[in-house]
C-alpha cells in the first residue's frame, strides 16, 4: 500500500511539475512576444522620425536652392537688361531717324 501511495505521490508531483513547467514556457513566450512587438515598435518609431528628419532636410535644401536660382535669375536678368539697353536706344534712335525720314 505505501509504494503505491509513494507511486501516486510521484505522479502527482511529476503533473504539478509539468504543470509549472507548462506556465512558465507560456509565460517565457509571452515576454518574447511582447519583447519583439516593443522592438518593432520602436523601429516604426525610429523610421518615422529619420524620414520626417529627411523630409525637413529636403525642404530647407529646397528652399535653399529656390533663393539661389532667383538670385542668379535676378543677376542674370540685370545682366541682359544691361547687354539690350545701349541697344535698345540706338535702335529708338534709327527707327526716329528712319521716320523722320
Amino acid at each position: 500500500m505505501e509504494l503505491i501511495r509513494k507511486i501516486k505521490q510521484t505522479e502527482a508531483q511529476a503533473q504539478e511539475i509539468i504543470e509549472q513547467a507548462k506556465v512558465r514556457a507560456s509565460e517565457q513566450a509571452e515576454k518574447g512576444r511582447r519583447s519583439r512587438l516593443e522592438t518593432l515598435a520602436s523601429a516604426e518609431r525610429d523610421r518615422k522620425r529619420a524620414i520626417e528628419a529627411a523630409v525637413a532636410a529636403a525642404h530647407s535644401d529646397g528652399l535653399s536652392e529656390i533663393e539661389k536660382l532667383k538670385a542668379q535669375a535676378e543677376k542674370d536678368r540685370r545682366k541682359l537688361n544691361d547687354e539690350v539697353a545701349d541697344k535698345i536706344a540706338t535702335a529708338a534712335a534709327k527707327v526716329m531717324d528712319y521716320l523722320k525720314g
